[in-house]
């Protein structure tokens, strides 16, 4: 057992925990956690792109009106505000860290924008198709040369550690313990701040199109520690996600159909017009809905997205990344039509914070997809993630740099404690749980939802938890072992918000209440804690 001292501790390597070590102070000790190597996070393979007002046409209120229009009435227009004011100084500080942004091409001096779903305006500024690759590659390399920051890669948190829990007075957090998966050891993270940047919870579904390391560690880690989570209910679902055996989570990017792709039933003919004059660049909620209505409808294991009617040379130009995977899998984009279907994207809700990234918990921030700030209400607008991480890392930033002189180390953190627990020879338990949860909240808290569904899933969830917390408590703990506990506390916290919204909004549709209500309010779920 280690133990780390540090003034910031960042859990997560995506753009939003980069982002935030990389705009503190380079006196600053700053350490920068990651689960598996520093590219294992949702932003190196976001293809889309992120959403900032550039062009003159265009405006801030246009902006505003498109995400509170997305958002379906919830969003928090002062939390939006806030954001999107941001957008272009976000942007010119990830072209100063020399984000290699797709250029206009009869103007150099100025970036591409493209158009995605929702959209009013071109406002998307992107990397050709593959936007979170460069972010993440260049934010790192940044990283790597200050002297300042550490990176630990293959490192997994288990708990925040809190005067709470050590019977202390007051309750703030002090660090966190850390399996290392390397030795499998559990270390100690002092630190005097905290900032969660561990992404979404979309891997609670069976298909997603996240990476597998995207199991709720940082709003799970919260809830425990004592914070507030709000709108849990929201999960979106990527209206196309590749159809095939052989691939696994590979994302067609929204901007696919923000330049003309069409959506074709298995005969060829278009059917998005029949639910939403917008067509193809509806909201990506009702896009999704729409295609899983059509499937379940016809009974068929995919619908197609085809932009082969574009020129060749076009779609090479804009989707190289995208038309490279599809050949492996032997599919041409340039020449036929992509099968697709919907998977788990983007969790809207999480840990709810101010505009500075602060929790319920003093030290502790979260930031990106695992916090909840109020932008994205019930459904968030294409590329505004991106944004809404940059944006708060520096604020968020800002706040840590002001309280750095005030926040004194004076405790003393115990090791980890392992010594009644033994090594399990029955890890089938914790992959056949794994599997079970995922397919019922598939079957019973996906697209859409039925008061019914959302009782079997609360009381499989429970029972659930009871083996996971048994397992927990008795054997020696394991990366599969922290995310599984993580995933079914996050499926719990879902689980509750749905059965308390009774409308449909959004994300959330149920069939039992398929009306909006007049009035939007956030669903706010909060902890008891016990030290």
């Amino acid at each position: 057992m280690q133990q780390h001292q540090y003034d910031a501790l960042v859990i997560g390597s995506g753009a939003a925990g980069l982002a935030v070590a990389l705009n503190l102070p380079e006196t600053t000790r700053v350490a920068i956690l990651s689960k598996g190597d520093l590219s294992a996070g949702s932003t190196y393979w976001a293809q889309g792109g992120i959403a900032a007002v550039l062009d003159e046409g265009d405006s801030l209120d246009n902006h505003l009106g498109d995400t509170l229009n997305a958002g379906a009435g919830l969003c928090n227009e002062q939390a939006a505000r806030f954001t999107i004011s941001h957008g272009r100084e976000s942007i010119e500080w990830l072209v100063g860290q020399g984000v290699p942004f797709s250029e206009a091409t009869d103007d150099q001096k100025n970036l591409h924008l493209t158009r995605e779903g929702g959209h009013s305006h071109r406002r998307i500024v992107h990397a050709a198709d593959a936007t979170g690759r460069a972010v993440s590659t260049t934010l790192v390399d940044r990283v790597r040369q200050k002297s300042n920051i550490d990176l630990y890669q293959d490192q997994i948190a288990i708990d925040l550690i809190t005067t709470q829990k050590l019977g202390l007075p007051g309750n703030r957090c002090l660090g966190a313990y850390v399996l290392n998966q390397a030795n499998e050891s559990v270390d100690v993270f002092k630190a005097r701040f905290v900032i969660l940047a561990t992404g979404g919870a979309s891997k609670v579904y069976l298909y997603t199109s996240n990476r597998d390391g995207s199991s709720g560690d940082g709003i799970a880690m919260a809830w425990r520690a004592g914070c507030r989570v709000a709108n849990m209910e929201f999960n979106q679902f990527h209206p196309t996600c590749l159809y095939h055996p052989q691939a696994k989570s590979f994302l067609i990017s929204e901007a696919v159909r923000g330049e003309g792709g069409r959506l074709l039933l298995p005969d060829g003919t278009r059917f998005m017009t029949h639910f939403d004059e917008r067509g193809e660049l509806a909201p990506r909620d009702i896009v999704a809905r729409a295609i899983d209505h059509e499937m379940k409808r016809l009974g068929s294991d995919c619908l197609y997205l085809d932009i082969s009617h574009r020129p060749r040379d076009f779609i090479l130009d804009h989707f190289p990344n995208i038309h490279e995977r599809c050949l492996q899998y032997g599919i041409d984009m340039t020449r036929e039509p992509i099968p697709v279907v919907p998977a788990a994207h983007y969790t809207c809700g999480g840990i709810m914070v101010n505009h500075a990234g602060r929790t319920d918990l003093n030290g502790l921030y979260a930031i990106g997809e695992c916090s909840f700030t109020g932008l994205h209400g019930a459904n968030r607008l294409a590329s505004n993630s991106l944004l809404e991480c940059i944006v708060f890392a520096q604020s968020a930033a800002r706040d840590i740099c002001q309280q750095l002189d005030t926040i004194a180390d004076r405790h003393d953190i115990p090791a980890w404690d392992a010594s009644q627990v033994t090594d399990s020879d029955e890890d089938v338990v914790i992959s056949h749980n794994w599997d079970e949860l995922r397919r019922f909240m598939w079957d019973y808290v996906g697209i859409v939802r039925t008061t019914k569904r959302l009782q079997r899933a609360s009381h499989r969830i429970k029972l659930l938890q009871q083996e996971i917390h048994d397992f927990y408590s008795n054997y020696k703990i394991s990366s599969d072992l922290i995310e599984l506990r993580n995933l079914a506390l996050v499926a719990e916290l879902i689980i509750r918000s749905a059965m308390l919204r009774h409308e449909s909004r959004g994300l959330h549709f149920t069939l039992d209440y398929p009306e909006t209500l007049p009035v939007a309010t956030n669903t706010v779920l909060t902890p008891i804690v016990n030290p």
